[in-house]
């Protein structure tokens, strides 16, 4: 059985819509929405490819950690605190713009404000960039 879902792009702040084609519950196609007001049925190169990182064979499900060289897998719990901590620990020790925070065009637009929003409100930086 195959079922579309509307969503709104989550790649720049335009709002274009589109189709994700879901297909015995897996998401397999992404397709224009007709009549939607913003992409009127277009979409752009992001927009058609936005289906294919979520089923993908090598993303991540669980966080990695580095444990005697080598990446191993770890709750989330720990994950968080071993970068709480180190970014508490650089901060402390070389003041909070020698932290950096690079995002991504993965991320959504609310994902990509949060992470602007901790790395000047939390951490005391403005360096913050942006792939898009």
């Amino acid at each position: 059985m195959v079922n579309f879902v509307p969503t709104i792009c989550p790649y720049c702040g335009a709002g274009c819509g589109f189709l994700l084609v879901v297909s015995d519950g897996r998401l397999v196609e992404t397709r224009p929405w007709p009549g939607q007001p913003v992409s009127q049925g277009r979409l752009c190169v992001k927009g058609w490819n936005a289906h294919q990182f979520v089923n993908h064979e090598e993303r991540l499900l669980k966080p990695l950690v580095r444990k005697d060289g080598s990446l191993q897998e770890s709750s989330w719990d720990e994950a968080l605190k071993l970068v709480a901590d180190k970014l508490q620990e650089i901060k402390s020790r070389d003041g909070a713009d020698a932290i950096t925070f690079l995002s991504s065009a993965k991320c959504t637009n609310e994902e990509n404000y949060v992470l602007q929003k901790f790395a000047r409100t939390v951490i005391g930086t403005n360096n913050v960039d942006h792939c898009a």
